[in-house]
């Protein structure tokens, strides 16, 4: 009779759980997809979020379906979110639902392994490796060395009618190589760049792999780029030097990191560390000179710094003593919003604000949107660095993402802006040429034509 009970009672509950599971799921797929469009087959609104202000595609959207619409974009079905708690939940609260993605393009290029598109342990380790190269702990010990590439790059543009954003391009893009490779990326600074500038050109195409297009030439420079480094691990396994860059943090033996996983992650830090930064200082350069009494405070700033110095060059310790300029970086990262949005996929099918996103649909927190938005900032398109007096409210800032996946090189890239901008304006005048009322998406904003300027030293007359 109590093994009858048992019995009985066993398949009570396994057809409570059935019944369970199945109503879930019946009304998971009885719930509707959020609201929107999806476009062209394959193609969906890519030409429309890419070719204009993606102010005026959000926009216009939050305007006809809400807070939460869907899409098709870069070959992908999307949910696109614009509420601060929104982006908290699928970053933060529910980020176990949501992995980390990009476009195919994207995915391909970087490669699998990197850091981007992982959950769990291994993007723990991943993320310990390389936050334990980037932290100030780490990087304060390569000022100097940013310092004098700062310095030279500055002198190669005096007197010069120069594009800003392709010329800290190349300055992130040392800086970058310095913070991986130490200072033997002088050895490989030429090949890694005449491969890296092909693949980049590629990251936003279509994943169509035929000769001829962007993508096909993005791939065989991808695979000629993860060949160099190839070479480099084997010389430096040869040499047996410990090495304290990223690059040497991969190769401890005992994080077990192949040869493919460490190449895919340098190739997604290099991506990560270069065109973001590089936007953020062009933008800097046109706010400042567009504001001349923000200009002023933050000379002043700086030439305060460089009068109490004893010795030339700048340290860790005088780039804590700017917090004027640093206001400055935090307004041009919430005016200019430059990552418009992050990807995210979900996991399984989630239940969303009374919406379905289904499993392999990807998410997109708008961080241009909540940047933007006068709930979050008061007249939020005026440039007002001192709005940086007080801390913004919860979420509403997030110029480097949130949660376990934000950004671990925003310390490393916080200084060579610091670093730059005490050059330019202790020792530099610039104006820029040509009108500048466009912003152009390609796919970062950047001002128009890259903002050409001519810039002169403060002593030449």
């Amino acid at each position: 009779m109590e093994f009858i009970t048992i019995c009985f009672s066993s398949f009570l509950l396994l057809c409570i759980i059935f019944l369970f599971t199945s109503s879930v799921h019946g009304r998971r797929k009885s719930l509707p997809l959020p609201p929107g469009t999806l476009g062209w087959p394959y193609i969906g609104e890519t030409f429309q979020l890419y070719s204009q202000n993606p102010n005026v595609f959000f926009a216009s959207k939050v305007k006809k379906y809400g807070s939460i619409f869907k899409t098709h974009v870069l070959g992908c079905r999307c949910v696109m979110i614009s509420s601060p708690a929104a982006a908290k939940l699928v970053l933060v609260t529910k980020s176990h639902l949501f992995k980390p993605t990009f476009p195919a393009s994207k995915e391909r290029m970087l490669g699998k392994q990197a850091i981007f598109f992982h959950q769990g342990d291994y993007h723990f380790k991943l993320r310990r490796l390389v936050l334990r190269a980037f932290t100030p702990e780490s990087i304060r010990s390569i000022v100097p060395d940013i310092d004098s590439i700062a310095v030279d790059s500055l002198r190669s543009w005096e007197n010069r009618l120069i594009n800003t954003f392709q010329e800290m391009k190349t300055f992130t893009f040392n800086v970058a190589l310095l913070s991986i490779f130490g200072h033997d990326e002088v050895l490989y600074r030429e090949d890694l760049k005449r491969c890296y500038y092909i693949l980049e050109k590629g990251y936003n195409s279509m994943p169509i792999n035929l000769p001829g297009t962007l993508f096909h030439k993005s791939m065989k420079a991808r695979k000629e780029l993860a060949q160099i480094l190839a070479r480099i691990l084997s010389l430096r396994r040869e040499t047996k030097k410990e090495h304290n860059d990223l690059l040497g943090s991969f190769m401890e033996e005992k994080e077990g990191l192949s040869d493919e996983q460490i190449a895919d992650n340098i190739i997604g830090v290099i991506f990560a560390a270069r065109d973001t930064t590089a936007s953020v200082m062009t933008w800097i350069i046109k706010y400042l000179a567009e504001n001349p009494t923000v200009l002023q405070a933050v000379t002043q700033e700086q030439e305060g710094i460089m009068k109490e110095k004893e010795v030339k060059g700048l340290t860790w310790v005088d780039t804590k003593k700017m917090p004027i300029t640093s206001r400055v970086i935090q307004e041009t990262l919430r005016v200019a919003s430059i990552l418009s949005f992050t990807f995210r996929e979900a996991v399984e099918d989630v239940e969303f604000e009374g919406y379905l996103i289904p499993k392999g649909w990807k998410v997109l927190p708008l961080f241009r949107n909540i940047h933007h938005s006068p709930e979050n900032f008061t007249d939020p398109e005026k440039f007002d660095p001192s709005r940086f007096e007080v801390a913004p409210k919860p979420n509403t800032f997030m110029p480097f993402g949130n949660g376990v996946h934000s950004c671990p090189g925003n310390e490393l890239a916080k200084l060579e802006i610091l670093v730059v901008i005490h050059h330019m304006t202790t020792k530099y005048r610039w104006s820029m040429i040509g009108p500048q009322n466009e912003i152009h998406y390609a796919p970062f904003a950047l001002p128009q034509n890259g903002l050409p300027i001519r810039i002169f030293p403060k002593n030449q007359l």
